[in-house]
């Protein structure tokens, strides 16, 4: 098969042959429809990121595509079958606390690197290998555009985050970081499960202007100034009302002091989940106030991913129309083109900007 890999860090990918992914027990092997391909995927590629890939690999984050192979585990999965392939692998001998990779992408300890080894390559390619419990059907819809439901990579993990903290329809949601690609998503992922209202901070006036355009009254934007105590009250002021939880998603390079701003404006008793990537490059860490956080009795959690059910979830959502593909802006392009699909990526990380990889065979 026809495979991108990243021979070394700093370089560009490579299209070549590579064997076919030969699956074990327990896998299934996955035809890649289509995989998304994230604006940060050149700061990953580049070594910005400091991911634990492990060059020569065969990057990508899940994808749509059909099963031509299962395995004797899989009871109700069909050759030709249309999938979502779920990047998060699970070890399977700790029920409690199971390592954890994302397929040709990152892994955490020990342990997820372990993982890594084993599944080694991603979706950049025409031939996939995935746990069977990876493997989620799609409905036929997703056939007609595969290159759209790729987005599947970006919704499903504020999906996760906001099911972590328990949203419940009605509730007033703010998304930390919501002008950008991941944030965005939270925000219509927000209003898809029922959030009452949603608001959403940031600079970037003209990003505002299309969340508040898209999604109308619900949404409540806020320009932020970047001073802490002004921006905060700012916020609480555009809920209207009491803030029942947060979700963060800001990137690497945002200070920590936006992500603690719009953290404590949830009520008492309120909920913040936090899935961005603060401190990750260096700078201060998150430092939220003792006595603020056991007086008002904050529940605050971190959550990587989101459990394999979640999946399910996020389909349904997208079956059912209540999250809406059609306004999102898709660029696909073929295998032999990954470095300019990179590229382009990197230039177009607002809302609902999406890219995608085809490597089909033909």
């Amino acid at each position: 098969m026809r495979a991108a890999v990243l021979t070394e860090f700093g370089a560009p990918l490579t299209v070549r042959e590579v064997p076919d992914p030969e699956p074990a027990g327990g896998e299934v092997l996955v035809e890649v429809l289509a995989t998304c391909v994230l604006p940060y995927a050149a700061e990953v590629f580049g070594g910005v990121r400091n991911y634990p890939l492990v060059p020569p690999v065969v990057p990508g984050l899940g994808g749509v595509g059909r099963i031509v192979h299962a395995g004797a585990d899989a009871t109700r999965l069909c050759v030709g079958d249309l999938v979502w392939c779920d990047p998060t692998v699970r070890s399977r001998d700790d029920a409690l606390t199971p390592d954890i990779a994302l397929q040709g992408w990152s892994s955490r300890g020990d342990g997820g690197a372990r993982l890594a080894r084993h599944l080694h390559d991603g979706a950049f390619a025409e031939l996939m290998r995935v746990p069977t419990e990876n493997v989620f059907p799609l409905p036929a819809a997703a056939g007609d555009d595969p290159a759209r439901w790729a987005a599947l990579a970006v919704h499903a993990v504020p999906y996760g985050g906001l099911l972590a903290g328990g949203l419940q329809a009605g509730e007033t949601l703010l998304v930390s970081g919501a002008t950008g690609n991941f944030g965005s998503s939270a925000v219509a992922v927000g209003l898809a499960m029922g959030a009452g209202r949603v608001v959403v901070p940031g600079r970037n006036r003209a990003a505002l202007a299309l969340l508040a355009d898209r999604f109308g009254p619900r949404v409540r934007p806020v320009a932020l100034g970047g001073e802490e105590a002004a921006d905060r009250a700012a916020m609480s002021a555009a809920a209207d009302g009491p803030i029942d939880m947060v979700i963060d998603l800001l990137p690497p390079g945002a200070p920590s002091s936006a992500a603690r701003a719009a953290a404590m404006t949830v009520r008492e008793y309120g909920r913040v989940v936090l899935m961005g990537g603060i401190g990750m490059l260096g700078g201060d860490d998150l430092a939220l106030p003792y006595p603020w956080i056991m007086r008002n009795s904050i529940t605050v959690r971190g959550q990587w991913m989101g459990p394999r059910t979640a999946n399910v979830g996020i389909i349904r959502l997208l079956a059912s129309g209540a999250l809406d593909l059609a306004p999102e802006r898709v660029r696909s392009f073929p295998l032999d083109a990954v470095n300019d699909a990179v590229a382009y990526a990197a230039s177009h990380g607002g809302p609902f900007d999406r890219t995608a990889l085809t490597p089909p065979a033909g």
